[in-house]
């Protein structure tokens, strides 16, 4: 098989670490996070304690200081495990990456330090109830006030939203301005007038805090605000990318992961006097689903190096969250067919893989949203508007 390059020595004592710490602190517990429908803050604090939370935030706040890879072992070795409860990517790959690239320096110092101990957890206040992947389409207005602006709305399918201590937020600052009237805030969770909804009873990731959130006339100061006024769509898109491979990161690792487990399996278990893997359908359903994830890891990988270069085209993130995507939904399918009746129970992990996976095809953009930025693209290089000329909105 073709060996992944991207790693060096220290990632792989790195992955170590990460591996025992997930062995130790979360797969013995995780049974009964799903039934309370979240995870404990002491598990945020003990991350941040072993250095799992944003490695790549810089010394000077906190951090590490450390390249991109040592995220993505801290989330390949969670989604090896099966554990998708902990909402660490929510946080370290995309909250803390807002404030470091959009925030003042008065806001990373505040913030940043608190993520990484994990004494403080940012979640992303993004999608509402009438608008998922159309951002442009929110309705959380923040109106300025004098020194303060005040927001009211409410947002849904948040992650870490019951466990949340702060939340970047996006608002409309001019309702008829379209994507210029989008203006991102950090909005603390203690503020007057913000309630936290239910805990969203979901389809699968039982043991992640799922949110409804809502803003009655929230008073927060003007240095709350998040880059600048009326450039929050702009700031979302630059971070699209970023998004969309750690998708695809997860989706990669996953599918290895169920094949394995499905070899193990089909190894042991015995039907109609021989075992499973003897049976040719066994053996070109695996082989199928082993090329196809080789393929897709190695066009992640790619796309990992690419992003580390700062070189990743948002096409080419898109294609890769479609492709890994698809996969996974296919590999969870596939091979729980394999498990047979036992793999219909909770109590196996190829069940848990198989709920948490369907959200993979509308995380981080829909499937249909990347079919359209791929197309717009392969047409654009011939010279044709599809905006232009009507056939796709």
């Amino acid at each position: 098989m073709i060996e992944r390059t991207i790693f060096r020595e220290e990632h792989q004592i790195f992955r170590e670490t990460v591996r025992r710490f997930v062995e130790r602190e979360i797969v013995p517990f995780h049974a009964k996070w799903e039934e309370d429908g979240i995870v404990p803050r002491e598990l945020w604090l003990k991350a941040g304690s072993a250095g799992l939370l944003c490695c790549t935030v810089p010394e000077e706040y906190g951090g590490m200081g450390l390249d991109y890879l040592f995220d993505v072992v801290v989330f390949e070795e969670l989604w090896r495990s099966g554990a998708s409860g902990p909402g660490f990517l929510i946080h370290t790959d995309l909250v803390a990456t807002y404030i470091l690239s959009f925030g003042t320096e008065e806001q990373k110092r505040k913030w940043l330090p608190r993520m990484v101990s994990g004494e403080a957890i940012g979640s992303l206040g993004m999608t509402e109830p009438h608008a998922g992947s159309d951002l442009k389409a929110i309705r959380t207005r923040a109106v300025r006030d004098g020194d303060e602006f005040v927001v009211n709305g409410q947002k849904v399918f948040i992650s870490n939203g019951q466990l949340c201590d702060f939340i970047v937020l996006a608002t409309k600052t001019d309702s008829h301005a379209g994507a210029k009237g989008v203006t991102l805030f950090i909005v603390e969770s203690d503020r007057p007038g913000f309630k936290r909804g239910r805990n969203l009873e979901k389809l699968g990731m039982k043991a992640q805090d799922t949110s409804e959130l809502f803003f009655d006339n929230v008073r927060i100061p003007a240095g709350n605000l998040l880059g600048k006024e009326g450039k929050g769509f702009a700031q979302m898109m630059t971070k699209l990318s970023q998004e969309r491979l750690a998708q695809a990161i997860r989706s990669a690792t996953v599918a290895e992961t169920v094949i394995d487990w499905t070899l193990q399996y089909t190894s042991e278990r015995s039907a109609f006097g021989q075992k499973l893997a003897n049976f040719q359908n066994t053996q070109f359903k695996l082989a199928d689903l082993k090329t196809k994830a080789t393929v897709a890891r190695v066009f992640t990988d790619k796309c990992i190096a690419l992003f580390m270069e700062g070189k990743l085209d948002p096409v080419d993130a898109a294609m890769a969250k479609m492709f890994t995507s698809e996969l996974h939904c296919e590999t969870v399918d596939e091979c729980l067919q394999l498990f047979g009746g036992w793999g219909y129970m909770w109590e196996y992990p190829i069940a848990r893989a198989y709920a948490d996976a369907r959200i993979v095809k509308i995380a981080g953009g829909s499937i249909e949203i990347m079919k359209t930025i791929i197309a717009r693209q392969m047409y654009s290089q011939r010279g044709f508007d599809i905006q232009k000329n009507g056939a796709a909105s």
